[in-house]
C-alpha cells in the first residue's frame, strides 16, 4: 500500500483567525496534491506571549479543532492537528495537545506532550514551557486503516524511549509536529528525525514552525518526511510557509523490517 503524506510548515503568530485560515488553505493544497495524511506544526493555531495564553487556550470542542474536523470530513483525509494549547477546567496551566482527526471528522488519537521544553542556551534561547504547561503522561498510538500513528510533539524527539514504546505498540508512522529553535534545529533536527525513523523502522512526518516568533528567538523550519531506511523523502526550506509531500510505501516498510529484523533482535527493555 502507498499513501501520500504532507507536512505543513507555518509561522504561526498571535492572530488565531489568520493562523486557522492559513492552515486550512495549506491543507487544501496538500489534498489537491493527493495527500491522504496531513500533519500541521506544533501550536499551529496560536503562538503568542505567555501572558496571553489563558485567553487563547481552547478546550477540545473549541473552534480550532472544530475547523480541522470539518475540513477532514470534507476532504476525506487524516489530519494531525499539530498541537493546540488545551484548556482544562479548574487548572491554571494548560496542556500542549496533539490530535489525530479521521476522515469522518472524529478524534482518533489525543496526545498531551510529555516532555516540556525547559532550556537555557546562554545568550540565544531561554524557554520554560513548564511555567504555563502541564506534562501529559500517556503514550498514544492510534490504529487506522492506512497507518498506525504514534503521536508526539517537538521536544519529545530527544527521548528515544517514547518512540520505542510507540513502535512496540505497532506504530508505523511517527508524527512530530514541532517548533524547534534555530540553534538546536541546525545542530540536531535532521539527525534526530532520521535516527528515530531508522531505529524504529517507521515513517516520520515532522512539520515545523519557521522564522522569528513571539518569544524573541527564531524557529528552524526545515520540515521533513523520512522513510524507515532513514532517507529524506521531502524537506522544506527554513524561510517560508510550505507544503511538502512524500509517498509512504508500506510494502517497503515491511521489506525493511523483514530483511533487517532489529526490532525482533532486541535483548534489553
Amino acid at each position: 500500500m502507498k499513501v501520500i503524506a504532507a507536512a505543513v510548515q507555518m509561522a504561526s503568530g498571535p492572530d488565531k483567525d489568520r493562523n486557522l485560515a492559513l492552515a486550512q488553505r495549506l491543507i487544501r493544497e496538500a489534498a489537491a496534491r493527493g495527500a491522504a495524511i496531513v500533519v500541521l506544526p506544533e501550536l499551529f493555531n496560536w503562538r503568542g506571549r505567555r501572558t496571553e495564553q489563558e485567553a487563547a487556550a481552547e478546550q477540545l470542542d473549541g473552534p480550532s479543532l472544530g475547523a480541522m474536523a470539518r475540513l477532514a470530513q470534507e476532504l476525506r483525509l487524516y489530519i494531525v492537528a499539530g498541537s493546540i494549547t488545551e484548556r482544562i477546567a479548574g487548572q491554571s496551566k494548560a496542556y500542549n495537545t496533539s490530535v489525530l482527526i479521521g476522515p469522518q471528522g472524529e478524534i482518533l488519537g489525543l496526545y498531551r506532550k510529555i516532555h516540556l521544553f525547559d532550556v537555557e542556551l546562554s545568550g540565544r534561547v531561554s524557554v520554560s514551557e513548564s511555567e504555563t504547561k502541564m506534562a501529559g503522561g500517556e503514550v498514544i498510538c492510534a490504529a487506522t486503516p492506512i497507518a498506525n500513528f504514534g503521536l508526539s510533539v517537538c521536544y519529545d524527539l530527544r527521548f528515544p524511549e517514547l518512540y520505542r514504546k510507540l513502535a512496540e505498540r505497532g506504530a508505523t508512522v511517527f508524527s512530530i509536529p514541532s517548533a524547534f529553535t534555530y540553534p538546536t534545529g541546525e545542530a540536531h533536527w535532521e539527525v534526530l528525525l532520521r535516527a528515530r525513523a531508522i531505529e524504529n523502522q517507521v515513517f516520520v512526518i515532522a512539520p515545523g514552525q519557521f522564522g522569528p516568533n513571539a518569544h524573541g528567538y527564531s524557529d528552524y523550519g526545515n520540515s521533513m518526511i523520512v522513510d524507515p531506511w532513514g532517507r529524506v523523502l521531502a524537506r522544506a526550506g527554513g524561510e517560508r510557509e510550505e507544503v511538502i509531500t512524500g509517498c509512504l510505501n508500506f510494502d517497503e516498510l515491511e521489506k525493511v523490517r523483514r530483511e533487517l529484523p532489529c526490532l525482533r533482535h532486541r535483548r534489553l527493555n
